[in-house]
């Protein structure tokens, strides 16, 4: 069980610590460390409140059901319609992202070896390469998330330790704070492991003790982390500048971009290496949670098993939509974390604290998130904010 335990705070960490990460010190440097981090704090508290909501609404119903079941016991009709749009634009933006920053890192690991490639075969060879991992489940995908969750947070440590020296302290000065609004939804797209808890019930056999600590515990490490690479990145590196943080944020390339800028102000191969190797695990890593979710999702939704001929409809259901995406819009990766923010609201935020307000009177309640109904219309309330003001 202690393994398992771990197994699912790596989860929750890996489909955090993904390509938001790489993206959040490009669209935080407009307003600058001090109110990025402050919004941070936050889109932590609110997501984390959404996740535990996920939590309690899923235990109304028998282990193995997903988000589409949720919304059909607690919201009928237009629940199910809301969150099966909700869902898919959701995870089909996010898997965009991520297969659009992966094929751009791939292309710059490999002209590294000076092997060129379209931008077309890198995104298929990402995709269908590590897609054949979600395919066989999710024991195989915790596994192989394990492996790469240590490496990455190794060299996460290693990156932080390496690139302090390097920080010019009155660049934390720069920004305005009326910037955030620019960058609210990809903060909140950082966040968006409760996608992840349905799966996490099934996994843990309905251990709600144990399943409290994990979510809690694994959207901890996130915010840490998130917190210490703001700090090295934009103290780092320029905000302004043809080479600048903020001129990234209208790159077709921006993950190789903030590696390229990253390498000529530190001018240091070793931390240039290990730069490369960071971003391709964090897109693997936040590829292989998303994709895991969606497949789950289309399964519990369509009513498909997940082997078979059946799981092979899955598989192009799960993954043929956001490579065409990529396929024809190759620059679309921070566009599509920005536009997931906005769903990742609505889905993981306003549904779930709407379906616990409306199943509380009628669910057998197994376990119940504190705050009564004062804490739901805060969160609701707090939902609605946050979507008007961001742009």
């Amino acid at each position: 069980m202690r393994s398992r335990f771990i197994g699912g705070i790596l989860l929750i960490v890996g489909t955090s610590i993904g390509g938001g990460m790489l993206a959040l010190p490009v669209a935080n440097a407009a307003a600058g460390f001090w109110a990025s981090s402050f919004f941070l704090l936050i889109c932590w508290a609110l997501m984390t409140l959404g996740a535990f909501y996920i939590l309690e609404v899923n235990l109304y119903l028998p282990s193995g059901k997903n988000m589409i079941s949720m919304a059909n016991a607690t919201l009928g009709i237009p629940g199910l319609v809301v969150t099966w749009l909700s869902y898919l634009f959701l995870l089909y933006a996010l898997l965009s992202a991520y297969i659009s920053g992966g094929a751009d890192v791939l292309g710059g690991l490999l002209h590294h070896l000076d092997i060129h490639a379209p931008g077309w075969l890198l995104a298929v060879l990402f995709t269908f390469g590590f897609g054949l991992i979600v395919y066989q489940g999710i024991r195989q995908v915790d596994f192989c998330n394990r492996a790469l969750m240590i490496a990455k947070l190794a060299v996460y440590i290693l990156l932080v330790v390496c690139i302090f020296p390097h920080i010019d302290f009155s660049y934390f000065q720069q920004g305005q704070m009326r910037e955030i609004t620019g960058s609210l939804m990809i903060l909140m797209t950082s966040f968006g492991f409760a996608i992840i808890v349905p799966n996490l019930r099934e996994y843990f056999n309905d251990d709600i003790k144990t399943l409290k600590k994990v979510v809690f515990i694994g959207s901890l490490i996130p915010l840490l982390c998130y917190f210490a690479w703001d700090a090295v990145i934009i103290g780092t590196l320029p905000s302004g500048g043809s080479d600048g943080l903020i001129a990234l944020m209208q790159s077709d390339h921006a993950t190789s971009g903030l590696a390229l800028s990253l390498s000529k102000t530190i001018n240091n191969t070793l931390i240039s290496s290990f730069f490369n190797f960071f971003t391709s695990v964090c897109m693997l890593t936040a590829f292989l949670g998303v994709s895991l979710c969606l497949f789950s999702f289309l399964g519990d939704g369509l009513n498909l098993t997940q082997q078979g001929k059946q799981g092979i409809v899955l598989f192009g259901l799960t993954f043929l939509p956001p490579l065409l995406m990529v396929l024809y819009y190759p620059g679309v990766y921070l566009q599509a974390l920005s536009y997931a923010g906005y769903i990742c609201v609505v889905l993981l935020l306003f549904l779930p604290t709407l379906m616990s307000y409306v199943g509380r009177k009628r669910a057998h309640i197994v376990y119940q998130v504190p705050g009564g109904k004062i804490g739901q219309i805060f969160v609701m309330v707090s939902a609605v904010v946050l979507m008007v003001i961001a742009r």
